[in-house]
């Protein structure tokens, strides 16, 4: 299997996440990718498929991932039946960090039990 097939999955991520300004080589057995996120959450997404895909300790794939926005952890399209408390669960694995994701979109939420379908929420670093 070629180093690429064996990280294909972090390649296809990157498109899917939209990677800005990306490069992928293939160098004496090393994949070296190269691009943007665009929030730190999206980096830690690419970080966690490559940790799959080669390991903890993989020495044939180098990253450079830099982040575009670092003022906010994510952006979040609400999808129809979803919470604050489980987007904020889903982001930090605390619900009750829902009080931090409310506060940051104050220009868009009135009320933490109201959110509704492709509203853009920020999620704030915390």
């Amino acid at each position: 299997m070629s180093v690429k097939a064996k990280y294909q999955s972090v390649l296809d991520l990157g498109e899917k996440l939209n990677i800005q300004n990306g490069a992928v080589t293939e160098e004496n057995g090393v994949l070296k990718i190269k691009g943007t996120a665009g929030t730190p959450y999206e980096k830690n997404l690419l970080w966690d498929a490559i940790k799959e895909a080669g390991g903890e300790n993989a020495t044939d794939v180098m990253a450079n991932i830099s982040v575009a926005d670092e003022t906010i952890y994510a952006r979040h399209t609400v999808a129809k039946g979803e919470t604050l408390g489980g987007i904020a669960k889903h982001y930090f694995g605390n619900a009750m960090k829902y009080k931090e994701i409310f506060a940051a979109n104050g220009n868009v939420l009135n009320n933490p039990d109201v959110i509704h379908p492709d509203q853009e929420l920020v999620i704030p670093n915390l």
